[in-house]
């Protein structure tokens, strides 16, 4: 049976998403798009995503991958590689990979939903989006938005082709 996988990430112009373990910009409108996205569902992410949000967030379950077989959570599934983690997700219609760039690199190849937050601008950073191959991938729906502070961004949806 194939299982649906959803990548859910914010993305600069220059392909950054993180620096030192967290986001470079500060968007309150995508942050609550990401919980009205994620909330009942699975959010996949590795041990150092984890570790930069500090605590579990609230109404969804929470995988989390890394490598250290001793590595538990109170409250977190824990799993060795993205496809256990996506295995311990059967249940759900729809888990989300929310990081970390390792984790992006290898769901890209496994998601048949993306959704992406694309920020008009460039910054400084240590973690880097995947380029997306646009022959694998079909644009379902594009939204244009300015933040309170002035910061132009798009809502883009982007589904699998067959």
């Amino acid at each position: 049976m194939k299982h649906n996988l959803s990548l859910i990430v914010a993305v600069a112009s220059n392909n950054v998403i993180g620096i030192n373990n967290s986001l470079p910009w500060h968007l309150p409108e995508d942050l609550k798009r990401f919980r009205a996205l994620t909330t009942g569902h699975h959010i996949i992410m590795g041990r150092k995503t984890y570790e930069s949000l500090g605590r579990l967030l609230p109404g969804r379950t929470t995988v989390i991958v890394t490598r250290n077989k001793d590595y538990s959570l109170e409250g977190a599934l824990v799993a060795p590689s993205l496809v256990a983690a996506i295995a311990l997700c059967q249940n759900d219609e729809e888990p989300f990979v929310i990081g970390g760039a390792e984790l992006y690199q290898d769901g890209l190849k496994l998601a048949n939903k993306l959704y992406m937050t694309e920020v008009e601008l460039d910054v400084a950073g240590d973690a880097f989006f995947p380029t997306v191959d646009l022959n694998h991938w079909q644009e379902t729906s594009r939204e244009a938005h300015t933040s309170a502070q002035g910061l132009p961004f798009n809502y883009i949806t982007y589904s699998r082709k067959s």
